[in-house]
This record gives structure tokens, C-alpha cells and sequence, in this order.
């Protein structure tokens, strides 16, 4: 990203909005989008395979793994306003796991680019199943739209749930039930 034309392009939208980006309040206001838009953004800038491939680890396992409640924040790509949530991810190995932070940094990779939720879940599904040809797995994200919730309908209280059920987590009811009551399939207050 080109900060200075980051800068210059919040200038144009403060006067566009009928702002003074001069006045006191508004001075390094371009500046801190600029970095605000960076930090948001560095799923860009990361590479999935290369944080994946650094940790994962030969184990006998055969048992479900799950990591629930992962704090998640992204964008969304129709509005460019912010939607956040829970990502809740189970897998099946075979042989393989990961390393448990890792799993929070795939989540963090993904959302920390102009997202849709529904691909953000089908991508952090796809990559577990690709990096460790486990059994299975399963994601869930529980998430709060600010386009839905601030402008629109404005339904303050809605929450979007989406999953991606792969392997035996799709073929399988028993397993894809056992995954959903481990992590609450219910939407909870996020």
C-alpha cells in the first residue's frame, strides 16, 4: 500500500464530505487512516502456506481437535465497514496437527482482507484440509455486520452464521453433530 496515496485520497474524502481536513481535530487524520488501513489489511502481506507449513507436527491423534471462540475482525467488501465475531475450528487428524496458535493465525490471515464470511469460512476449512489431509474439518463463524447493523435494515441484534463441513465432518452426521455441540451451534452474544 502507498501511504502517501492513502493520505492524499482520506484528504479528498474529508473534503468531499464537507470537511476542513486543516482544521485541529482532522490534521493527522489522513496519516492514521492510512496506518489504520494497513493493520486491517495485512492479510494481504501474509502468506497462509508459509505460517502453515512452520507448524505442523507428526503426532498419533485421531481424536477431534478444536479451537473455539477465536476473536476474528475483517471487513466487508460490498461497504468496507467492519463485521466480527467468533470462528470456532475442529479437525480429525490423521498424523498431522497443527500447532494450536496457528489455527488462530489462518482465522487472522483470512478476515484481515476485504472479506465475505461465507468465503471466509470455506478458506480457513480449505486450508486445514489441504495443509494436513486430516480425517476432516469443520468451521463455524458467528458474526456482527456493521453494514447490517449501522445503516440498511440497522437489526441491531442480528448475528450471521456460517460453516464449512468437510471430509467426515460433511459426510458424517455423528461427527458433524458432535463438532456442533462441542462449540454451541446456537449463535451466541458476540
Amino acid at each position: 500500500m502507498n501511504k502517501e496515496s492513502m493520505e492524499n485520497l482520506t484528504r479528498q474524502l474529508l473534503v468531499e464530505l464537507g470537511e476542513d481536513p486543516g482544521r485541529e481535530g482532522l490534521r493527522r487524520t489522513p496519516e492514521r487512516v492510512a496506518d489504520a488501513w494497513s493493520f486491517l489489511t495485512r492479510g494481504y502481506q501474509q502468506d497462509v502456506h508459509s505460517v502453515v507449513q512452520s507448524a505442523i507436527f507428526e503426532v498419533e491423534a485421531n481424536h477431534m481437535v478444536i479451537v473455539k471462540d477465536i476473536e476474528i475482525y475483517s471487513l466487508c467488501e460490498h461497504h468496507l465497514l467492519p463485521f466480527f465475531g467468533r470462528c470456532h475450528i475442529g479437525y480429525i487428524p490423521k498424523g498431522r496437527v497443527f500447532g494450536v496458535s496457528k489455527l488462530a493465525r489462518v482465522a487472522d490471515i483470512f478476515a484481515r482482507r476485504l472479506q465475505l464470511q461465507e468465503r471466509l469460512t470455506n478458506q480457513i476449512a480449505r486450508v486445514m484440509m489441504d495443509a494436513l489431509g486430516p480425517e476432516g474439518v469443520g468451521v463455524v463463524i458467528e458474526a456482527r455486520h456493521l453494514c447490517m447493523m449501522m445503516r440498511g435494515v440497522e437489526k441491531q441484534n442480528s448475528c450471521m452464521v456460517t460453516s464449512a463441513m468437510l471430509g467426515s465432518f460433511h459426510d458424517s452426521i455423528a461427527t458433524r453433530n458432535e463438532f456442533l455441540q462441542l462449540v454451541g451451534h446456537e449463535a451466541r452474544g458476540v
